[in-house]
């Protein structure tokens, strides 16, 4: 069976193909380009798609990692705040992320966000209250 799809690791669009082999596995006909991707997979991993042919993301604001997941950056530390164990505080912070998806939260660790994203610290300081 065919699937007609723009292809996230090539600018050009592809035909994929997948064969059914046995009763609840496929295996995915893939270029040589994507070799590091396992070709087979369970149907449980199958979802519904009902794709908006009119919504076009350009490749070039796409970027995936070798591990082969999208990679969004933070763009800023929104708040503050320090989460009160019962033994122990930890500094969270909102991050707004950089997402094809729309404008995205999270409460991150302060101590793990600084030792990847340094720059975001340096700018301005948000007080917490």
């Amino acid at each position: 069976m065919p699937i007609n799809d723009e292809n996230p690791w090539n600018s050009k669009s592809v035909t994929l193909f997948f064969l059914r082999i046995g009763k609840v596995a496929y295996k995915l006909e893939l270029p040589p380009s994507l070799g590091n991707v396992h070709p087979t997979f369970h149907v449980s991993n199958l979802k519904k798609c009902l794709a908006d042919e009119n919504l076009h993301i350009p490749l070039d604001d796409v970027h995936i990692d070798e591990t082969i997941h999208f990679v969004e950056k933070p763009v800023e530390i929104m708040d503050r705040e320090i989460k009160q164990l019962k033994r122990s505080r930890i500094p969270i912070v909102k991050v707004r992320w950089d997402s094809k998806r729309g404008p995205e939260f999270t409460w991150e660790r302060e101590d793990q966000m600084k030792l990847k994203y340094p720059h975001l610290f340096t700018d301005a300081v948000v007080s917490s209250s």
